[in-house]
Order: C-alpha cells, then sequence, then structure tokens
C-alpha cells in the first residue's frame, strides 16, 4: 500500500513540477524575466496560475457540490420528519439515514469532495516547493521531476518582496543566508499571507455556509463549525511552518474560491417558493367592533 501510495504521489510531484514550470516558461518570454520590488514575478505568477489550471479542471466537480449543497437543503424537511419519527432511537436514525439518502440519490459528502482531491494537490506542491534548497548540490537530486539545474536554481532564489519562496516563516538566518535573503523580511511577508490565507479560508467557508444554511443534523452541523472555525484557526499553526510560496498558492486558491462561489451562487440560486401574488393572498378580516351590526343586505323600505 506504502509503495502505491509512493508511487501515485510521484505522479503528482511530476505533475505539478511540469504546470508550474509551464506557467513560469509562459510568464518568464511575455514579461522578459522581470525582477522588481524584490520579486521574480515569473515564478510568482507561475504558483498563480498553477492555482488557475487547477481550479478549472475542478470546476466539474464544483458544479456537482453545489448540486448537492440544493439536494441537501431541499431534504432538509425529510430530515427533520425522520428525526422526529425516530426520536430517542440514535441507532435507528443511524440505519434510516442511509436508506433516505439512497432513495433521495443524494451524497452527505458531496461537498467535501474538491477539499479532498486537492489535499494531493496541496501536497505534492509543499513537496516541491520545500525541495527547492539551494544546500542541495547534487545534479541528480536536483533534476527530480523534471527540472533542470538552471530552473532548480532560479526557483530556490526567487523571491516575494524579498523573501524568498521557499522559505517559511521559521526560517534561520542561516537556512536565509545562502538565499540572500533576511530573517525580518521573510517573517513579515509570511505573516501578512497567513492573516490573508486565514481571512479567505474563514470568508470562503462563511460564504458558503450562508448560502446555503446550517444542516439541522448534529454531526453535519458540527462540521459546519470545524470548517468555519477550526481550519482557520489550524492554519494559524500550519501557517508557521509553510513555505511562502505555498502560502501563496493557498490564498490565491481562496480569492478566486470567493470568487468562484459568486459566480455560481448566481449561475444556481437557491430554491425559494414563488412569491405570493397579491391576488393569491389570503384576505384578513378584521372582527367587527363590539355592538356593530352584522354587514348585509340593508333592509327593503316599505
Amino acid at each position: 500500500m506504502s509503495a502505491l501510495f509512493g508511487g501515485l504521489m510521484s505522479v503528482v510531484y511530476h505533475v505539478i513540477s511540469a504546470v508550474l514550470l509551464f506557467w513560469h516558461a509562459v510568464w518568464d518570454r511575455v514579461l522578459g524575466d522581470p525582477h522588481v520590488l524584490a520579486t521574480d514575478w515569473a515564478w510568482v505568477l507561475g504558483i498563480v496560475f498553477l492555482v488557475l489550471t487547477v481550479r478549472a479542471l475542478l470546476v466539474p466537480i464544483y458544479v456537482r457540490q453545489m448540486h448537492s449543497q440544493r439536494a441537501m437543503q431541499r431534504l432538509q424537511p425529510k430530515l427533520k420528519e425522520l428525526r422526529e419519527r425516530h426520536k430517542g432511537d440514535p441507532a435507528g436514525l443511524q440505519a434510516a439515514l442511509p436508506a433516505l439518502y439512497q432513495a433521495e440519490n443524494v451524497s452527505p459528502f458531496g461537498s467535501f469532495v474538491p477539499m479532498l482531491l486537492q489535499i494531493p494537490i496541496f501536497i505534492g506542491l509543499l513537496h516541491v516547493l520545500r525541495h527547492l534548497r539551494p544546500t542541495i548540490v547534487s545534479a541528480d537530486a536536483q533534476t527530480l521531476y523534471g527540472w533542470t539545474v538552471t530552473q532548480f536554481h532560479d526557483a530556490s532564489h526567487a523571491k516575494l518582496f524579498g523573501a524568498p519562496i521557499a522559505a517559511g516563516f521559521q526560517a534561520t538566518a542561516d537556512q536565509l543566508g545562502p538565499l540572500g535573503a533576511h530573517s525580518v523580511t521573510v517573517k513579515i511577508v509570511a505573516a501578512v499571507l497567513i492573516v490573508a490565507m486565514i481571512t479567505t479560508t474563514y470568508l470562503t467557508s462563511r460564504m458558503s455556509i450562508l448560502k446555503t444554511g446550517w444542516a439541522e443534523d448534529p454531526q453535519q452541523r458540527m462540521v459546519q463549525r470545524l470548517m468555519l472555525y477550526g481550519v482557520p484557526v489550524s492554519l494559524l499553526i500550519s501557517g508557521v511552518i509553510f513555505p511562502v510560496g505555498v502560502i501563496l498558492y493557498w490564498t490565491t486558491q481562496n480569492v478566486f474560491a470567493l470568487g468562484q462561489q459568486m459566480w455560481m451562487h448566481r449561475r444556481y440560486p437557491l430554491d425559494t417558493p414563488p412569491a405570493t401574488t397579491a391576488a393569491e393572498a389570503p384576505k384578513v378580516v378584521s372582527a367587527p367592533k363590539v355592538g356593530a351590526k352584522p354587514a348585509g343586505r340593508r333592509p327593503k323600505r316599505s
């Protein structure tokens, strides 16, 4: 099993490297290897367009995710009825839920598929960027995953506002010395990106929950709370050890995810009951006043 996983991740490493190198070559040719504001823009834009490539490939899955969320929303009344029927019988409820999901052709975990598919990509990018260390001098190690020695040297020294994309918040002065970077600069750039990563992660989860509503099922509600609060808090810890390039990838992905969610919610609006027209609205009849004669036909005059 471990050999199979290792072989699968090796393929992911090669694909991530190929996409990153492709976009770097495109922007290097278009911009002419620019070095402005202490930033190697060809490598930075390579990471940004790696995000665009991944998001574009996952669009069909995100559409299915949206349909799954809508289906779960329509299923809420039946779920509530099922919980009332099995009140005090958790075992019976757990046995009845899969049957209901199967009958309605709904997957309660459909909304998590895109996130699960991005995990190998994220691990692959993390591995590739951590591999870009100038302390690696072996040509065989430098040319792993389809890199050339020149590409490895340029990427391992690439910077974003003076912070190497392969360095992290915890990088020491000894580690940054060969990269020609300062610890204070790296910490400032990494801290700003970590705050942006946490904020955009929270906003992405919040928008999704506000559009679909809080789940009635306690387990699903707990998962929603975990996504809304737990994941951003965990990023505060893990962001400290992430390379700057990975934090840039995550933040860029969240920004595009917010835009994608706005577009998809407009493209696939929530199911709402039809508005009641004035003619269909029930007429409100006020109670007669005390002592008032009931309305009716007037008596004929003699």
